[in-house]
């Protein structure tokens, strides 16, 4: 039974692949979803965790069965490669297993807004000019994801919401801050400048949502969030309507149960679309719950030029 039904999501910033990812939150999101589209933003692979570390736990795989299978039941699924799985560029324009692979893409809303959508990393000035700053800033970022993963373990057992360090972090840093504002800017900019209403990407982890009015120019700005220190997605409801939503709360409040599996690591598997596991281990044949977007609504998912 789909329990969430949406005209568009987003996700970006899954990093599977990366110790600490909420993949059993977002598997079961995804099993109780039905979307016309689905686009995932980017940093969906760490690549850059599994090339430094195999790491694989067998609920990324199910993430990635759930993607599958909600393809194979009509969902129109785009993936737009980031910085930490930038490895898939170079297969843009071909379809894997029902994901077709873009640099970018352009989504028009039901109430007929056109949105660019783009990880938003070749708009990053620091990972373009300064690679290995960019590293030592993942470095220190994933130090900083397996404490805050420690001492949220400690919360939860005297009944404590979560706590980002990341956030506070950047609440409290000028800098940290000001490279906020100048990264929506320069996008808000290249939407304007491209002709579109808005813009919509991931990249720094920090959920947003708002419209930006500018020399007569009203914008969007919509940030998916990541599912690290969150479990954030962006939704279009059918009327065009755009909402930033907590899925680890819409889970809770619809009265489903999160069930984890074991964090042994399996082996990388792109499994067909004829059946899909459950996270109970039995098989599921749910049937399809989504059929395409019509005509009317087409999105370029190939990307335009530059």
């Amino acid at each position: 039974m789909h329990k969430f039904t949406y005209r568009t999501v987003f996700l970006s910033d899954i990093h599977l692949g990366f110790a600490g990812v909420n993949a059993a939150e977002l598997s079961a999101f995804l099993k109780h979803l039905r979307c016309g589209r689905l686009y995932l933003v980017g940093d969906i692979l760490d690549l850059w965790s599994l090339k430094s570390r195999w790491r694989w736990p067998v609920m990324h795989n199910q993430v990635v069965r759930r993607i599958l299978k909600l393809a194979k039941q009509g969902t129109v699924v785009t993936y737009i490669p980031g910085n930490h799985d930038e490895s898939l560029r170079q297969y843009v324009g071909l379809d894997l297993g029902g994901v077709k692979i873009a640099k970018r893409a352009v989504h028009r809303t039901a109430d007929q807004k056109t949105l660019l959508v783009t990880h938003g990393d070749e708009y990053d000035m620091v990972v373009q000019s300064s690679p290995l700053l960019t590293l030592m800033g993942t470095w220190a970022y994933d130090y900083l994801i397996g404490l805050n993963r420690r001492v949220n373990w400690v919360r939860g057992l005297v009944g404590m919401k979560r706590w980002s360090f990341s956030h506070a972090i950047k609440a409290r840093v000028k800098s940290a801050c000001t490279f906020i504002s100048n990264f929506e800017q320069v996008l808000l900019a290249e939407a304007q400048r491209r002709g579109f209403d808005g813009v919509v990407c991931g990249h720094i982890h920090q959920p947003e949502l708002r419209h930006v009015t500018h020399e007569g120019w009203t914008g969007v700005y919509a940030n998916c969030g990541d599912w690290l220190e969150r479990s954030t997605a962006l939704v279009e409801h059918a009327d065009g309507r755009l909402e930033i939503i907590d899925v680890e709360k819409l889970l809770a409040d619809a009265g489903i149960e999160i069930k984890r599996l074991s964090e042994d690591p399996v082996p990388l598997e792109f499994p067909g679309a004829e059946e899909s596991v459950d996270e109970s281990g039995d098989k599921s044949g749910e049937e399809s719950g989504a059929g395409a977007p019509e005509a009317d609504e087409a999105v370029e998912s190939r990307g335009y030029a530059a």
